[in-house]
C-alpha cells in the first residue's frame, strides 16, 4: 500500500493525539503526521495550505490525504470546523478524507456526520479501523 502524503489528527487530548501518532508511525501509513488541539487551529492549517500561504521549503506543511477529527473540544467543536472546511475550495478538498473519531455515540452526531460524507469511528483507533479507511480509500 502506498503512503499518503499526510495525516492530522485533530483532538483536545494531547494523550490521544500521541497513541494516534503512535499507531499511524507503526503502521507506517505517512511521514508527515500533525496534531492539533482544537478545530480552529486545523482549520487556519487547511486554509493557509488550500491557499497556497505558506512557506513550500517547511516541511511542517503538507496537503493532508487523511484527518482524523474529534467533535467534542474547545476554541471550535469538530461540527463548527467541518462547516468551515466545507467552504475551501472543493479541488483542495476531493483528495482528502474526512473521517470523525469521537467517544460519542448518539445517533445526531452519527447522521451529522454523513452530511458532511464524514467516515464516522469511534475511539480509540485500532489498527483495524485504520487499515478499513486505508482499503476503502486508498488501496491501489
Amino acid at each position: 500500500m502506498r503512503k499518503l502524503t499526510g495525516v492530522l489528527l485533530i483532538d483536545d487530548d494531547e494523550t490521544t493525539n500521541f497513541l494516534n501518532r503512535r499507531l499511524l508511525e507503526r503502521l507506517g501509513v505517512t511521514e508527515n503526521i500533525r496534531t492539533f488541539v482544537n478545530g480552529k487551529q486545523a482549520f487556519d492549517y487547511l486554509y493557509n495550505i488550500s491557499n497556497n500561504n505558506y512557506d513550500t521549503t517547511n516541511k511542517d506543511y503538507f496537503q493532508p490525504q487523511l484527518i482524523f477529527l474529534d467533535i467534542n473540544m474547545p476554541v471550535m467543536d469538530g461540527f463548527e470546523m467541518l462547516d468551515l472546511y466545507e467552504r475551501l475550495n472543493a479541488d483542495f478538498r476531493k483528495n482528502i478524507v474526512m473521517a470523525v473519531l469521537t467517544s460519542s455515540t448518539h445517533p445526531q452526531d452519527t447522521e451529522t456526520s454523513k452530511k458532511y460524507a464524514a467516515e464516522y469511528l469511534t475511539k480509540p483507533l485500532s489498527t483495524e479501523k485504520v487499515s478499513n479507511l486505508l482499503n476503502k480509500y486508498f488501496a491501489d
